[in-house]
């Protein structure tokens, strides 16, 4: 992988033609890319836990009932016992990696009890984010192969779509910022 070329910061929309049950339908935003492989979050698919049952497994009271049936996300199918919030501001929370100055990626406790003590609490949650289980990982140069397949089309990530485009909309948003229409898309697309 070139220096230059990373995908960090960009949404990874699968293709209509790629049957992985991990990833159908799905968009990625690309938190880390480098020489030694790239990590995202999936960021349309909701599960059936919500934010209550989460909050239950973690033993923490939720203060602002807003938040409780906010839905729990399937971040992708690496480490899926493990919570990931992907959120903005970035704020200064226990381990968060900062995707942008905007966007971070943090991994620990304390975000989720600021979500569930909400606005009113010393400690602020972020404005927007997604809270999922598990994250998709690629190893060195996986990326970029699966992409020279036709797997997956890749876009600078809009954070429009990524807190505001609903769930049922995220896969077209995406690739309409590019102008295309999936559903208009041969599942038989070779190479130029």
């Amino acid at each position: 992988m070139s220096d230059k070329f990373s995908l960090c910061n960009h949404f990874l929309i699968a293709m209509p033609r790629l049957n992985d049950p991990n990833f159908e339908k799905t968009v990625s935003y690309i938190c880390e890319h480098n020489e030694e492989g790239a990590m995202g979050i999936v960021i349309n698919r909701p599960t059936e836990l919500t934010f209550a049952d989460l909050c239950e497994q973690l033993d923490i009271e939720i203060t602002d009932t807003d938040t409780m049936n906010y839905p729990i996300f399937d971040g992708g199918p690496v480490e899926m016992d493990r919570g990931f919030i992907l959120h903005s501001p970035v704020g200064e929370w226990e381990s968060t990696l900062s995707v942008t100055k905007d966007i971070g990626l943090t991994m620990s406790q304390d975000i989720i009890q600021a979500i569930a003590d909400g606005y009113d609490s010393d400690n602020k949650p972020p404005e927007n984010f997604i809270i999922t289980l598990g994250y998709a990982g690629w190893g060195e140069d996986q990326i970029e192969y699966e992409i020279s397949e036709n797997a997956w089309l890749n876009v600078p990530a809009s954070s429009d779509i990524l807190f505001h485009t609903s769930v049922e909309n995220r896969w077209t948003a995406a690739a309409a910022s590019l102008g295309i229409n999936l559903e208009q898309l041969s599942t038989d697309i070779g190479h130029g």
